[in-house]
């Protein structure tokens, strides 16, 4: 059964190629009446999009190419409210240079999804990457701001922040939520995003790509969010998270540490707060307890692969039409980002806002 829906009660489901026509998505689910501001639509959009200098400057880790990633609304919103149908929105492909992947026909790019795709169906878009080119989330982001939306009338005072916590070997010193859209990573330490420039220009100029590790902090959410046992929220925000083509990893809270820990190190002790209220004196468990938040941050990080269209040679197989394969090296050309840290926050939030609301509209029927 094809893979192109996310979510049980707010579903989203996107379409498109990176070099068709245009990318699009429906958001069903949606309960009418709610407030919908398109204008965020976009701005969500205008951060994810292609060929921007964000934080002013020289910005080494995206790419040249140039796309207003300009949202159509078709269907679902009425005078800036949600009807309860299904939202429809698309964007179009408007700066395709489909002849840098003319040689990409019958050879298959060593780190994408070119080899894997052919094997599946037997044949594959080359342009770009076709359905598994990062251009994919741009409908993810959009679908994203609608999600956010629907989250904040539910859940009033959530907050969906992240940000560049480490990039080309460089990690932020401190976490400053009011410098990450001022600096061209998107990281939480303008100092740091300095040196992350610096040494991917570096790479650049080698030819080279850069990896990194997103962060992403989630304030507002109360206790109780989450389906045991096979729709635990971790395990949802994994499977959102880890369906972004880039993400290679992702830990909750303490993360992978916590197997270096005694128990009465990892245990999160709680006490009862001002107003009779429970909070906790440390947050290991990142939030989310036995699939189910606690009413603390949720946080976790995400980790992102170097970019696999870099501009050495490398040593990869082609296939004829006969489907025999023989070894070839390749040489990638077109216009591709370098380090995918900043375009990927907003992306890293999208998913985490789809996932939240559908979970909160789930929890609805859990108890009177």
């Amino acid at each position: 059964m094809a893979q192109n829906t996310i979510g049980k009660i707010f579903r989203v489901t996107t379409f498109g190629e990176s070099h068709g026509a245009a990318l699009g998505c429906i958001v069903d689910g949606v309960p009418a009446g709610i407030d919908i501001d398109t204008n965020r639509i976009q701005e969500a959009l205008n951060r994810r999009r292609p060929g921007q200098s964000f934080g002013g400057g020289n910005n080494a880790s995206v790419t040249s190419r140039k796309e207003a990633d300009e949202a159509e609304i078709l269907s679902g919103i009425f005078e800036g409210k949600s009807e309860g149908t299904p939202i429809g929105i698309v964007i179009r492909n408007t700066s395709q240079h489909s002849k840098d992947y003319g040689n990409l026909a019958s050879t298959f790019r060593p780190g994408h999804a070119d080899y894997g795709y052919f094997a599946k169906y037997g044949l594959r878009d080359y342009r770009g990457g076709g359905r598994a080119s990062g251009r994919e989330t741009s409908m993810r982001v959009a679908a994203g701001a609608v999600a956010l939306q629907v989250l904040e009338s539910l859940v009033p005072g959530v907050k969906i922040t992240a940000y560049t916590e480490r990039a080309a070997g460089v990690s932020i010193g401190k976490v400053d939520f009011s410098q990450i859209e001022k600096n061209a990573l998107r990281a939480a330490d303008s100092d740091a995003a300095v040196r992350m420039n610096s040494r991917i220009e570096e790479i650049r100029k080698n030819g080279d790509s850069a990896g990194g590790i997103v962060a992403c902090r989630i304030s507002g959410i109360p206790a109780g969010v989450g389906e045991p046992v096979f729709g635990k929220l971790d395990a949802a925000l994994s499977a959102a998270v880890m369906s972004v083509g880039a993400v290679k990893g992702i830990e909750f809270g303490a993360g992978f540490s916590v197997s270096d820990m005694v128990g009465s190190e990892n245990n999160d002790s709680m006490r009862v707060a001002t107003g009779g209220c429970v909070k906790f004196e440390s947050n290991n468990a990142g939030g989310i307890i036995g699939g189910i938040s606690n009413g603390n941050d949720i946080f976790f990080r995400v980790a992102i692969k170097p970019v696999p269209s870099i501009f050495r040679q490398q040593k990869t197989v082609s296939v004829d039409g006969t489907g025999s394969f023989c070894d070839t090296d390749l040489v990638i050309e077109g216009r591709h980002d370098v380090c995918l840290c900043p375009r990927i926050v907003p992306v890293i939030e999208a998913m985490a806002a789809i996932v939240l609301a559908d979970l909160v509209l789930e929890g609805r029927a859990a108890r009177v």
